[in-house]
Parts: C-alpha cells; structure tokens; sequence
C-alpha cells in the first residue's frame, strides 16, 4: 500500500489544515487544497494503476461511522445495513397535473415516495449542479421523436418502456445511495419528500449554494468551455482523450452490434414459438410413437424459444442497459472535464483581467505624477512671476529718471530694460469667425454641465481602479481555491469511477457467460428428452438393417464412365 500518494482530498482527518496562497495575485495550483469538511468519506478498494486510461491517485478506504443525521432518511440509508431501494410499482395518475403521466413508486425502508420521470431528471440536474466536480449517474433515456410518430398517443404507456425505466432508475437511485458523498446530501434524502434547484458558476466548488459564499465570486468571468489554455493540466488532458476513445466505442460499435444482436435472438425466438405451435399441432394428425414424438420435438422448439427469450431479457438488462448506462456516463464525465476547463480558463481570465488593471493603474499614476510635477513647475512659476515683474519696473523708472528725454542717445541699445508686451492686438481680436461665438458659448455651458475635470477625472480612475484591483484578487484568490478544488475532488472521483467501471464490467461479461450457459444446459436438456422420444419409433419395415450391411464406398466416377 506504500504505492498510493497521499493526495486523496476525502480525507479523514479533521485536523488536516487548508492550504492557504501566499499572495493573491499568483497563487500555486499544483496541489490540492483540503476539500469542504462535510466530505470525510473514502472511495473504497485501492485503485487501478495508470494503464487503466485515467491517471489515478488513491489510497485506500476509511470506514464512515456517521452519528449526525439530518433526517430520517439519511439515517436509513446510513443505518449500517445493506438498504436497497425499490421502486415497486409505476402508476398512471393525473395528481396535481392537467394530464395523466407515470408515477414511480419508490420504496426506502418503511417510506414510499411517488415520482414522475420528469422529477428524477430534475434530481439529477440538481446534483449536477450541486455537485459540479462529481459523477452523478446517469437515468435513462428520454423517449426519441420516431417513439412518439409511431406509438403516438401510447408512447409514454409503452409497457416495455416503463419496466425498463423502473429498472434504469432503481439502479440510479441506488448508485446515490452508495456514493461516498451523495448519500450525505439533503436535497437526495428530500427527493423521498420534494425537490431542490440550484445555479453554478459564480459559486463556490465545494458548496454552490452558500448563502455566506464572498461577493467576490461576482467579479469571477463567465468563459465558454471551448476557450482554450494556456497552461493546460496534462492528467485532465489525457483524461479527456481517454474519455473521447471510451464514448467513441460504447456508443459506436458496441452499442449497435449488440442492438442487431439482442434483435436477431429475438427473431430466432419468434420463429422457434411458431415452429413449436406448428408442430405440436401436426402431432395431432399422427399416432403411436411418431405422434409422441412430434410432440415432444415441438415441445424442445417451445423451451428453446422460452431459453431464447429468457436470454434476451438477461441480454437487454445485464448487458445492453449497462453498456447504454456508461455510454451516458462517459458524456457526463465530458461535461465534468468541461466544468473543471472553465474553471481553469476562470483563473486565467482573472489573472489577465487584474494584470491588465495594474498595468492601467500604473499608467493613470504615472500621468497623476507628471500632472503634479507640472502643476508644482506652474506653482513655482506664479510664486517668482510678480516678483520679478515689480523689480523690473522699479529699475526702468530709475533708469528712465537718469537717462535723458530722448531715447535715441542712448550709447547702449542692448541694454536690459524690455518694454512691455502690448497685449493681444486688438484688430486680430475682433477678426472672430461669425457663429464661433455662439459655439464657443455652447461648449463653455457644455463643460460646465459634464463637469469635465481631467484631474478629478483621473483621481476618480485611479480610485475605481485600485478597488477593481482589490476585487480582482479576492477573485483570483478564491479561483485558485475553486480550481484546487475542482481538480483534486474530479480526479478523485475519476479514481472512483474506474474501479466502479472495471468491476461493472467484469459482472457483465459474468452475467453474459452464465446466461449463455443456462440457454445451452436448457436447450440440451429439452433436446435430450426429444431424441429419447424420437428412439422409441420403429425402423421402418423397407429399411436396410444399417447394422448387418457392410459398409459401401463411394462409387468411383470413371466406372460410371467405363459402363461398369
């Protein structure tokens, strides 16, 4: 047992901390987080090595001594018995609906509970999202439209559709019985009593329905599942080819052969009931032993179409619903693999949307520094600017004082005395466009309105944006918690599955040997009884004693030739 790691996260130890991210922007997501406390159950056997298609990380079971119960069919189901549950009946009824449907009775313990086909698609829906990082079995399919154009108006009261749907969803019902998690969930045991939905995305992993979940998921993105990576996780990688080629063969090959297959023993059962009716009555027309005998062959054809039909009922339900079952189980585990994709292209998408506002929050301080570097300059500019004007104009008059009336002697023109600037020249003031007056009105009134500020403007950005930044990585922290999460929770569930699929099918293929072999011990036994009875008739009197004749060769073709 020192092969298995030490990764399953349904562990048992309650005191085993959560991994907690150093830093919110780049959180590690190489390891597994401690999964929600509510899930300290173990997945049973050890599992398969890694030639079995899934790469596995297991380790083996832990008893589950569960003492709290949330009601009382959680406490049946966890009572330590082996609880099976029925569904023992399917009655036609109209109660609380406009038009008669289908009810299935379920049986758990003393309880019995109704349900519709349609309440058992929304139960599995629900835990499907719920669940969003489990394998919930599948049920049985809907009916296709070729049922309805051919059946029409009997469709949903087709006899054989029904006992195969009582069948397909007693085993659904008792597949969330035995799982290790979904056994514990409420909205099952309620499913005896009412009914639950739930939405998913935006929610934790662990608990979609956490009314206390942080406000921060609000910020997560919503991405397709056909967004591609950049930093693909190669176990899902391969996980998702293994799972492609297994869908690809159930659904393809398998699944038609052993349709044409289960049909042709059906036939060859129809006509052998004919062949059996037609010769116990011929056995009529006769006498004595040959009479006896026909009837006793006619009676072997009845049992070999009696074996054959018990043969392709075991065929349909150990074999052919089986390999239907996993052909949706090997779907769902698709959309399971998607699921954990989005949840990656999340963590990435948040990753680029918070590098991206950083890089724009670095950008509006920058031009806030600039802008105060300027307006320090202008400041400065303002203080000195005065000053310097009034020492200027004392120096011109004290030179003007001194200096004589005319100006034109003086034997320094290059002295630093500058005249005044006269202004805007007033020509070229009043040379306006006609109409930019009423423009330059409207856009002043405009501005005024828009309180266009650029500094408070970017204050405001730089504001926004810091709080953008701060959302962003609580997103990104929480994402990275949700994909540990998700990644470790499917791949154990993976693990699970495995095992479950090696020792379902290996029951099948059980299940298949022994049906053949009971057809073939019933049919000899018939057969034996048949030629006892076709013995007792008597050789016919023309005859030739085959005992006392000696035995002939083949005449040789050229003695034909030859005339002899």
């Amino acid at each position: 047992m020192d092969t298995f790691d030490d990764e399953n996260p349904f562990d048992t130890e309650v005191d085993r901390a959560p991994s907690e991210a150093s830093s919110t922007s780049k959180v590690d997501i190489s390891e597994p987080p401690s999964p929600h406390p509510n899930t300290s159950l173990g997945f049973g056997p050890a599992g398969l090595t890694n030639d079995s298609g899934y790469p596995t990380s297991s380790r083996p079971t832990q008893p589950n001594f569960k003492v709290d119960f949330c009601c009382a069919r959680d406490r049946v189901l966890h009572s330590g018995d082996d609880v099976e549950i029925m569904i023992t009946d399917a009655i036609k009824t109209s109660l609380n609906s406009s038009s008669p449907y289908i009810a299935y009775s379920i049986q758990t313990g003393n309880a019995t509970a109704h349900h519709r086909y349609s309440e058992f698609e929304s139960l599995r829906s629900n835990l499907s999202k719920l669940y969003p990082t489990l394998i919930i079995p599948p049920i049985p399919s809907k009916q296709t439209l070729g049922d309805y154009a051919v059946k029409q108006g009997r469709a949903k009261e087709d006899a054989a559709l029904i006992a195969r749907r009582k069948r397909m969803l007693q085993t659904f019902l008792n597949r969330l019985a035995r799982h290790p998690i979904l056994s514990n969930e409420h909205v099952f045991h309620r499913f005896l009593d009412g009914e639950v939905s739930w939405n998913i995305l935006k929610a934790p992993s662990h608990n979609p329905t956490d009314q206390n979940a942080s406000p921060a998921y609000a910020a997560l993105p919503n991405p397709s599942a056909a967004h591609p990576l950049r930093n693909p996780d190669q176990r899902f990688y391969d996980s998702e080819a293994f799972t492609n080629k297994f869908a690809t063969h159930l659904s393809g090959p398998m699944e038609k052969v052993t349709r044409r297959t289960i049909k042709r023993w059906s036939d060859d059962a129809q006509d052998h009931s004919e062949l059996g009716a037609a010769l116990n009555g011929f056995s009529l027309n006769e006498s004595d032993e040959l009479a006896a005998a026909i009837e006793k062959t006619g009676q072997a054809v009845d049992s070999t179409y009696m074996s054959t039909t018990k043969l392709t009922q075991e065929l349909e339900q150990n074999w052919a619903e089986p390999l239907h079952e996993y052909a949706q189980f090997a779907s769902i585990i698709k959309k399971l693999l998607a699921y954990r994709h989005q949840k990656h292209v999340q963590y990435e998408m948040t990753q680029d949307a918070l590098e991206s506002r950083r890089e724009s929050l670095e950008e509006l301080e920058k031009s806030e520094r600039e802008a105060r570097r300027l307006e320090e300059a202008l400041g400065r500019g303002r203080t000195n600017g005065p000053t310097a004007v009034r020492a200027s104009s004392s120096e011109g008059e004290t030179t003007e004082a001194s200096s004589p009336t005319d100006g034109d002697d003086d034997p320094n023109p290059a002295s630093g005395y500058l005249p005044p600037h006269p202004g805007p020249n007033p020509a070229r003031r009043r040379a306006r466009t006609p109409g930019m007056g009423l423009l330059n009105a409207l856009s002043y009134t405009l501005h005024g309105m828009m309180d266009v500020d650029p500094e408070t403007a970017r204050r405001n950005g730089i504001s926004k944006t810091r709080e953008t930044i701060s959302q962003l990585e609580d997103a990104l922290h929480l994402s990275a918690q949700d994909l540990k999460y998700s990644s470790s929770t499917i791949q154990a569930d993976l693990d699970r599955f495995q095992r479950q699929k090696v020792a379902d099918l290996r029951e099948m293929a059980i299940s298949m040997a022994r049906s053949h072999r009971d057809w073939c011990k019933k049919n000899l036994e018939a057969w034996e009884e048949a030629k006892k009875e076709i013995d007792k008739i008597p050789e016919h009197p023309n005859t030739v004693n085959m005992k006392n004749t000696p035995v002939q060769t083949r005449r040789d073709s050229t003695a034909t030739i030859n005339g002899r």
